[in-house]
């Protein structure tokens, strides 16, 4: 389970690299791969070029700037949402112009 918080600033935790020119701010995670992080994206960056399988669930939703599905040729913006059961095919991903995102991940069980 993942440590109790109450409110307080996001700005308060630092950048840190999340690989493959995105940075991270982790609000908060557990041993398990549970995960709550702001996710910015630098433009230019893709997720890869294959579709994108996991055994978590996923929350995401568009903060600032756009991410492109290079599967459904879809550009996405800020107010976006998704959430995708484990297992659900998705992108892969590239942003033109950079992005931020809240993403939260969970276990199914």
């Amino acid at each position: 389970m993942k440590e109790e918080k109450e409110f307080f600033p996001a700005s308060s935790v630092a950048w840190t690299d999340g690989g493959a020119g995105i940075t991270q701010r982790v609000l908060s995670q557990d041993a398990d791969g549970t995960l709550t992080r702001l996710a910015r994206w630098a433009p230019g960056t893709t997720s890869g070029t294959e579709v994108i399988r996991h055994e978590y669930v996923e929350e995401v939703y568009l903060l600032e700037g756009s991410l492109t599905d290079l599967t459904l040729e879809q550009t996405f913006h800020p107010g976006d949402y998704a959430c995708r059961p484990p297992g659900m095919p998705h992108g892969p991903y590239r942003t033109t112009d950079g992005c931020t995102m809240l993403e939260i991940r969970y276990s199914a069980r």
